[in-house]
């Protein structure tokens, strides 16, 4: 090999190793802070629900088993419930709207909750079946976690 594709060699070397550092270290800081994530997250749907004059709080995080990939969001009990509230987001027009799902002890979505202005506005004008879809999507997901992942 000449001087030239060497050199190349090595600077895709470095190259690589910077990028595989960096991924590395902004996984290792996304799961240290996940319990912070999930506590903002938490006092952020509780103030929204405190603005909306409803008497539901979420109480804690529900952490899932690692395991079979699920939707992403996050579990929360409901105090003085044995219902949970599933926090998730989706996509629409380019912007995140976020959503809870009451989900009631046997597996089912009772009510979604739109979480923001933006949130209600897009709920209004969201077709039925996305809707459906959302909700059978979260409903197996429940009922997986009900028979022991969640609890």
């Amino acid at each position: 090999m000449k001087e030239q594709q060497i050199q190349d060699l090595k600077d895709r070397g470095i190259l690589l190793a910077w990028i595989t550092g960096l991924l590395l270290l902004i996984s290792l800081i996304w799961i240290l802070t996940q319990p912070l994530h999930t506590n903002n997250l938490m006092r952020t749907v509780n103030n929204v629900l405190i603005n909306n004059n409803d008497s539901r709080r979420l109480s804690a995080f529900i952490k899932q088993k690692a395991g079979k990939a699920n939707l992403l969001g996050y579990w929360y009990s409901i105090n003085n419930s044995s219902d949970k509230m599933f926090v998730f987001t989706f996509f629409q027009d380019g912007v995140l709207v976020p959503l809870g799902a009451i989900v009631a002890a046997n597996g089912t979505v009772e009510e979604i909750i739109p979480l923001s202005a933006h949130a209600v506005q897009v709920f209004s004008a969201l077709p039925e079946s996305i809707l459906q879809m959302y909700i059978n999507r979260i409903e197996a997901t429940a009922r997986v976690n009900i028979e022991g992942d969640l609890e």
